[in-house]
């Protein structure tokens, strides 16, 4: 493609898309878009990068832009009118993956961070490694990586570090996004079933990682977490180079780890030998596997230990991942992304690690299509266990799940108190802000865990703590 050639995104503020968007930009190509919901804050994003954005999808602003590509995001389907123009007029068209892997992978050395947890933050921490390393990587993660500002970056060195995502592509093209990223490095961090409205059960999703551990070549490597069981099943079938990686277990391991006033201390051996010990400025021992796979592609790229341990000491985490939103009379409000069981429970084992005699408090909004379904509601009774008042909004757009499949809040409740745990149900943001402000004291942690916006509550909360 030549510069200015002109590119149309359908569905251009997902957090994906709008990424996309921006690279694009930086490539050089004239750039717009529509969606549905244009509201920060991705337009506030492509506004400042002068993207035009079309609010609500038309056939006229395709027909007026007559762009070259069209890029179609993977929440829109058959029936959404600009689709049916493309379908209609002949345009060429792609998914956002396709457009990546073309455009941005391709002749660069592809290192995809797959799993079900810990994605995201593994993605920034890798990038700022190679970065700090001087390597100059381009990178595409689900969410601000704080170190660079941004959710990507499009540079001239050899790697591109990006989040390998099993969910499916598009209408299109049903298979899962991490297939087309050419992937020479994967770190394969856990596998657990997760996106309930796509996947049926566990074993679909194996089938899909086998695809990806099948398509890395035998000069590749993959960096396996064998502290999950299905990583441990599947990653005999590889071609590729394996180093096997754990907490206690595999090549590579995380021993001797410790939570500290900073984050977490460990040391790492390797066959037994010791490498050295490595800190990180983030809690939870579920950051230390993070560090662990970071630390390994790092050593696999020739990157000295020293340059390593200034990078992961300087690390700054992602949005929403345990992000503090503020401290009001010693009680501390959280934010984080946490939305399936087993990030609720690491997540808030994580806060339990650090303040070990504080009262934690859970509270959660069942907004995922994975959270959202009753098949998860044994795993949630038990994830809230770290903590010790567990609070749980009604589900978000519960009306378009049919009943009988629907999680019960107070189903996982009633299983909580069970367990000898304070748990609570509620129909609003504002009985939540209202039970926690005349209830929470100094010294508490207030953690609030949804994959969405949850109505604004961190602000409300610490507003009412204000006053």
């Amino acid at each position: 493609m030549t510069d200015r050639q002109k590119i149309y995104l359908i569905g251009i503020c997902g957090t994906a898309m709008a990424s996309l968007a921006g690279m694009l930009r930086e490539k050089g190509y004239a750039v717009s878009g529509s969606d549905s919901d244009v509201y920060p804050p991705m337009s506030d994003f492509l506004a400042r990068l002068e993207i035009p954005v079309f609010k609500g999808f038309n056939a006229e602003n395709i027909q007026k832009n007559k762009p070259d590509l069209v890029v179609i995001g993977n929440a829109l389907s058959r029936g959404n009118v600009e689709i049916e123009y493309v379908l209609d007029s002949g345009l060429r068209y792609a998914s956002m993956a396709e457009t990546v892997k073309e455009l941005f992978i391709r002749g660069k050395q592809s290192i995809v961070v797959a799993g079900t947890h810990g994605k995201t933050t593994t993605t920034a921490m890798l990038a700022w490694i190679l970065e700090v390393a001087g390597r100059k990587p381009s990178f595409l993660v689900g969410g601000i990586a704080e170190n660079f500002g941004s959710s990507f970056q499009v540079r001239d060195g050899p790697d591109f570090v990006i989040e390998g995502d099993e969910y499916d592509t598009a209408f299109f093209d049903k298979g899962p996004k991490f297939l087309h990223y050419l992937p020479r490095i994967v770190l394969l961090k856990n596998i657990e079933f997760d996106h309930a409205d796509i996947y049926a059960d566990l074993e679909a999703i194996k089938t899909a990682f086998r695809r990806l551990i099948n398509i890395v070549p035998r000069s590749g490597l993959i960096v396996a977490g064998i502290d999950s069981p299905v990583v441990t099943e599947l990653i005999p079938a590889a071609f590729s180079r394996v180093a096997t990686a754990g907490l206690g277990t595999g090549e590579w391991q995380a021993v001797n780890i410790k939570t500290t006033a900073d984050g977490m201390d460990f040391e790492i051996l390797r066959s037994d030998s010791n490498t050295g010990s490595f800190a990180i400025p983030l809690p939870g021992t579920f950051n230390v596997q993070n560090a662990l796979g970071a630390i390994i592609v790092a050593r696999d790229l020739g990157i000295p230990d020293e340059v390593i341990r200034r990078a992961l000491s300087t690390f700054k985490s992602v949005k929403r991942r345990l992000e503090i939103r503020g401290e009001v009379n010693g009680i501390v409000v959280y934010d984080d992304f946490a939305h399936h069981p087993t990030a609720v429970q690491e997540t808030l084992r994580a806060v339990r690690e650090r303040h070990p005699h504080a009262r934690v408090w859970a509270v959660f909004e069942p907004r995922s299509q994975t959270c959202r379904r009753k098949i998860f509601e044994p795993a949630f009774i038990q994830s809230f266990d770290p903590a010790d008042v567990i609070l749980i909004a009604r589900v978000y757009g519960a009306s378009h799940l049919a009943p009988a499949e629907t999680l019960s809040p107070d189903r996982v409740a009633e299983g909580i108190r069970a367990r000898g745990k304070r748990a609570f149900t509620f129909a609003s943001t504002a009985e939540i802000v209202s039970l926690v402000a005349s209830e929470a004291r100094p010294g508490d942690h207030v953690v609030i865990m949804s994959n969405g916006g949850f109505d604004n509550i961190h602000v409300k909360l610490l507003e009412r703590l204000r006053r």
